[in-house]
């Protein structure tokens, strides 16, 4: 069978990891070509991975007859217009997370992809995690019984860049890394968020306080669910203390625990008393 032939649009950190998983772990994948607008990115990403196909616009590559699939690791306000045109050149899309600014944006990316009938993929990878797929499991087999409340904690070492600053170009952490923890929580309840209380503040990054005023590097979240559950985000980034993602889920038979600053083990406890993990 031939290989599926990728191009990555967007070489900066995700997107390296993107490049380094696709040579490394996918057999029937193949890195064909790479896109940035930034040519010194590009260039040192070509060197890096031995890629001889270098791209300065996203159009070029998605036109290619010999690009399957594109995977986009580009700032958030880049995401629609990428999607789109790749889906109307009839290239599957791995997306990265947040999938885009707005609510109507990722509604054309879902008509887009629909309409071309090819694949799309969000980066929410935590739904492979090993530690979050055995919290399901456990979940989903009753054993903790009904959620009552579940809490998240992701701090990101670093954010994606400078432009993050401008919430009219991505959003702030609750989208750029946060968006990890609501994925995960709707997926753990298996309902929607209904009512949401929100604060945050810019405690670390004093260089965007007077040109953006309203970003944010702290915040803190209370949701309700359709169930009925009730739930808690906290997020930052910069956390410089390292990448940190943990989740405490309260149930009416016992209490979970997903992961830890050293490691992403899964730990539970039975009304009994009993300790797991």
């Amino acid at each position: 069978m031939d290989p599926l032939r990728v191009c990555l649009i967007g070489t900066g950190r995700a997107g390296l990891v993107h490049a380094e998983n696709l040579r490394s772990r996918l057999d029937r994948a193949e890195l064909a070509a790479l896109c940035d607008a930034d040519r010194q990115s590009l260039d040192r990403a070509g060197r890096q991975l031995e890629v001889g196909t270098l791209l300065t616009d996203y159009r070029d590559a998605v036109r290619r007859q010999d690009v399957d699939a594109v995977v986009i690791a580009t700032p958030t306000f880049l995401h629609c217009e990428m999607a789109c045109e790749a889906a109307a050149c009839r290239k599957h899309v791995f997306l990265e997370k947040p999938m885009a600014l707005a609510v109507d944006e990722c509604r054309r990316i879902g008509a887009a992809v629909e309409k071309a009938g090819v694949k799309l993929q969000i980066g929410f990878m935590r739904r492979f995690d090993q530690g979050f797929l055995q919290a399901k499991e456990i979940l989903d087999s009753g054993e903790l019984g009904r959620v009552m409340i579940i809490k998240s904690t992701g701090r990101g070492p670093g954010g994606p860049g400078p432009w993050m600053y401008d919430l009219k170009r991505s959003n702030g952490i609750i989208a750029e890394v946060n968006s990890h923890d609501i994925d995960s929580l709707n997926w753990f309840t298996g309902s929607p968020m209904t009512r949401v209380y929100a604060q945050s503040h810019n405690f670390k990054c004093p260089d965007a306080r007077e040109q953006y005023p309203d970003f944010y590097d702290n915040f803190v979240a209370s949701f309700r669910f359709a169930g009925g559950a009730m739930g808690v985000i906290d997020g930052t980034c910069p956390a410089h203390s390292g990448y940190d993602a943990r989740v405490e889920i309260l149930g009416t038979k016992g209490v979970l625990f997903l992961g830890s600053v050293a490691g992403p083990g899964v730990t539970w406890v039975t009304l009994d008393g009993t300790v797991t993990g």
